[in-house]
C-alpha cells in the first residue's frame, strides 16, 4: 500500500459519483463497478476538481460541493444552435429533451439536447449537460502511484 499523496503528475485509480443539488446520481464509476484511471494534469478532470483531490492518499473518502462556476460552468449562450427540422430524418426526428449526436467537421460527435421545438426551428443546447447546475463530487481514492 503506497501512501502517496495525490500531486500533479501521478496517477490516481478511484471511483467518483457525481450527484446533483437533489441527490439524484448524474455519474458514477460503481454503477459500472470499474474505477476510474487517470494522470493528474493530463485533461481528465478540470483544474477545480483536480484541486479537491491534491493530497488526500488511498484509502480516503471525501466529498465536495462545487458551485456551477467551478463544475461545468454556467450555460453560454453561443452553444445554443437553432436548426431546420427539416435537416432531420423521420428516424432522428428530435424530441424535447432528447439527446443527439452531430457529427462535426473534424470526425467527431458531439452530444446536443433538443430544448424547444417552434414550427420548424428546433434549439440545440451543446452545453455540458450539469453546466448551471450545483454537484455534489464524491470520491474513493483506491490507489495512488509515482
Amino acid at each position: 500500500m503506497s501512501r502517496l499523496p495525490i500531486e500533479h503528475g501521478r496517477e490516481v485509480v478511484m471511483h467518483f459519483t457525481i450527484k446533483l443539488a437533489d441527490g439524484s446520481v448524474a455519474d458514477s464509476t460503481k454503477m459500472s463497478g470499474k474505477p476510474a484511471k487517470f494522470r493528474m494534469g493530463d485533461g481528465n478532470l478540470t483544474e477545480n476538481f483536480e484541486a479537491c483531490l491534491v493530497g488526500l492518499r488511498e484509502g480516503t473518502e471525501r466529498e465536495f460541493t462545487l458551485e456551477p462556476k467551478d463544475a461545468f460552468g454556467e450555460p453560454n449562450p453561443d452553444n445554443y444552435y437553432y436548426v431546420d427540422s427539416a435537416k432531420f430524418s423521420d428516424e432522428t426526428k428530435p424530441e424535447v429533451g432528447a439527446i443527439l449526436a452531430f457529427t462535426q467537421p473534424d470526425g467527431t460527435d458531439l452530444p446536443g439536447i433538443v430544448r424547444k421545438i417552434e414550427g420548424p426551428t428546433v434549439t440545440i443546447d451543446f452545453n455540458h449537460p450539469l453546466a448551471g447546475q450545483t454537484v455534489v463530487f464524491e470520491v474513493e481514492i483506491i490507489s495512488v502511484e509515482p
